[in-house]
């Protein structure tokens, strides 16, 4: 059993971890003790002598060290802002994150002989970092844990009787998720939660979303990254049913498609600036019974372009998908027109970010560097196109967010008139390794996700 405390300094990992220790019979590891163990000297003096970079190169060795032991583990304030540390942490481990109100934290460190990482003043300062590391904190944890008001026994408490899979739903909450698991045909779920209080479930969230490549992609990095984690599909036509069975599960996170990625927002607790200026989340994230939104389809449409920063772009639709390409394509300094079947629509998207509309037929003369088609058009089984060889130039780029065929009419018309092109499956590979680091707190290349959908 490995099981892990992160969080910032004050909020109880040192005293929770050895009391959680003692009562399991294991060891316990506090890697700023390791740390100065290793450097021969206290963390002040390190932080002195040799800077924070040094301290983090250290800390980052000690948690390799630690990977496949079997303990209780205390990690540094820091720790997870390094994607590393968190795989090694999370390998074979379930993560707890310890938080508590600001004020409580600086009552706590206050007379600390701990340097501190910025200029502020203490009180500011913890302030500014929890804020700065919200989003690595919420994706790193498996249980998130308010220790203000709690003594560090109470808290040990809490999450013993998790370990030991003491149930936190009513009767009447655990009949209403058996119900609707059922309705879900998701009666596997109900048995691999049942009986591995340790499992974290995950899913996409879309109606239809069968098609869906996550999952396979989802579960071959669990496996990969040893966590005791299974992604799963939530299809279903009513987004709010979906939330309400999100919230009977040990659910971590969700994948959002069509048609939900707008209706989503309003069930969410937070958004971040991306999602809220795009106006449609792709991503939550869920701990601490609360859940945050993210965006990252615009940067699965960014990426890829990057080299045609500063061209002439056409975004084809108008939808969710269209939004987010012209986030990403205007944070490229391109000249965008959208064009769209229904004028309307395409009018209401391009009021939205200031810059152009027309119609489909608009599209000839537009003099495009960049195409982005962003509609369901020539998704399997469609074989239509929106756009044929006669309408392209060889000068252009057109990357078809379709990914489902990987060679859709689209690009066949493109690779006919000699145009560069970029399938949809680069998108998704770009989106869900962002996606990934927000719900796991894991980096993964694209690289890694190509290979795990091969």
């Amino acid at each position: 059993m490995k099981v892990i405390l992160i969080g910032f300094r004050g909020t109880g990992k040192t005293s929770v971890g050895r009391i959680l220790a003692a009562r399991l019979g294991l060891p316990f590891y506090d890697t700023d003790a390791l740390i100065e163990q290793r450097a021969g000297m206290p963390i002040p003096e390190i932080f002195r002598r040799a800077g924070e970079a040094h301290f983090r190169a250290l800390e980052r060795e000690v948690v390799a060290l630690l990977r496949d032991v079997e303990g209780v583990i205390g990690t540094g304030g820091g720790t997870v802002c390094d994607p590393t540390n968190v795989a090694d942490l999370r390998r074979h481990g379930r993560i707890y994150l310890l938080t508590a109100p600001p004020g409580v934290i600086h009552e706590r460190i206050a007379g600390s002989n701990r340097p501190g990482l910025t200029d502020l003043p203490p009180e500011e300062e913890v302030c500014t970092l929890l804020l700065r590391r919200k989003e690595v904190y919420l994706g790193a944890a498996d249980v998130c844990i308010d220790t203000g008001n709690q003594t560090p026994a109470g808290v040990a408490e809490t999450i013993l009787g998790q370990i030991r899979g003491e149930s936190t739903l009513s009767p009447e909450e655990r009949r209403e998720r058996d119900s609707l698991l059922s309705k879900f045909g998701l009666e596997t779920v109900r048995e691999m939660v049942d009986r591995d209080p340790g499992l974290m479930v995950c899913g996409i969230a879309g109606n239809p979303c069968a098609h869906s490549r996550s999952p396979l992609l989802y579960n071959r990095l669990f496996e990969h990254f040893g966590m005791n984690y299974r992604y799963t599909r939530f299809e279903w036509p009513d987004m709010g049913t979906i939330i309400r069975l999100a919230n009977l599960l040990p659910l971590k996170g969700l994948s959002v498609t069509i048609p939900f990625k707008t209706d989503v927002m309003r069930y969410l607790d937070e958004v971040d600036e991306h999602a809220a200026a795009i106006g449609a989340v792709n991503t939550v994230v869920r701990c601490g019974g609360r859940m945050y939104g993210h965006n990252t389809d615009w940067l699965g449409v960014r990426i890829p372009l990057v080299h045609r920063r500063g061209g002439r772009a056409v975004v084809l639709g108008a939808g969710g998908a269209a939004a987010a390409a012209v986030y990403a394509l205007l944070s490229l300094d391109m000249d965008v027109t959208v064009l769209a079947r229904r004028s309307e629509a395409a009018m209401a998207l391009a009021d939205r970010f200031r810059c152009r509309w027309g119609a489909m037929e608009d599209f000839r003369g537009s003099d495009a560097d960049v195409v982005v088609h962003t509609t369901p058009v020539g998704m399997e089984p469609d074989t239509r196109s929106l756009l044929a060889p006669c309408d392209l130039e060889r000068k252009m780029t057109v990357f078809d967010l379709v990914y489902t065929p990987p060679e859709t009419p689209l690009l066949q018309a493109a690779r006919e008139a000699g145009c560069e092109t970029i399938p949809g499956t680069e998108m998704f590979v770009h989106q869900a390794a962002e996606q990934f680091r927000l719900i796991t707190g894991i980096a993964v290349s694209p690289e890694l996700v190509r290979e795990m959908l091969a």
